[in-house]
């Protein structure tokens, strides 16, 4: 098998997850939060397939395959950066430069993480959407498709806080940006949670 710092979302999903169950760290928790984001839109976008009987439903499907696109273009981004991540992580602690690089390599993988983050921001919108337009009938499949995105979301906020921690404890100051991405992500990760309970009802 590859080094799994080059294997790309594409790989057959035995493959990648094999990848993943590696201790490199490459792919790791970010990339697998992107691949909950993407799973999300693919069953909401199968939602909005059985949902034509509504105007939104086309529109909605074809946001989501972009969404999904950009998912996995994020998902192979994640693990290039993690591998650098790990590479400056294991630099010897007496190496004058490692303080430098583990400092830079953090902020870039929470840069990442927020990445993913704003591709489950951006699905909000129609998740919200197919809760009022999806078929009545596959109501599950829409609350499954939540449940992923809530995941994503989750990982995409948590990766961003445990970068930002690691990126601080080695020198870096000035993070605002990041540090409101994490709130942002996490904000949409409530909203989700309550759209979920809603579903959830229609299931009793």
């Amino acid at each position: 098998m590859q080094d799994s710092a080059d294997i790309p979302p594409s790989t057959p999903l035995d493959d990648w997850l094999d990848a993943l169950s590696r201790p490199t760290g490459s792919p790791g928790g970010g990339a697998a939060s992107g691949v909950m984001l993407a799973i999300a839109a693919s069953l909401m976008s199968m939602v909005g397939g059985y949902s034509d009987d509504d105007p939104r439903a086309a529109d909605i499907v074809d946001r989501l395959a972009r969404q999904r696109a950009e998912a996995l273009r994020a998902v192979e981004a994640d693990g290039v950066v993690s591998s650098s991540f790990g590479a400056a992580l294991a630099l010897p602690s007496d190496d004058p430069s490692r303080d430098e690089r583990v400092r830079n390599a953090a902020v870039e993988a929470a840069r990442s993480a927020a990445q993913v983050g704003v591709i489950g921001v951006a699905m909000l919108c129609d998740v919200r959407a197919l809760v009022e337009a999806g078929n009545p009938h596959i109501v599950v499949d829409l609350a499954v498709a939540a449940e992923a995105l809530r995941a994503g979301l989750s990982g995409g906020a948590m990766n961003i806080r445990a970068n930002l921690q690691i990126a601080r404890r080695h020198g870096a100051e000035t993070l605002a940006g990041l540090e409101a991405e994490v709130e942002r992500v996490a904000g949409a990760e409530r909203e989700v949670g309550e759209i979920i309970r809603e579903l959830s009802s229609r299931l009793d």
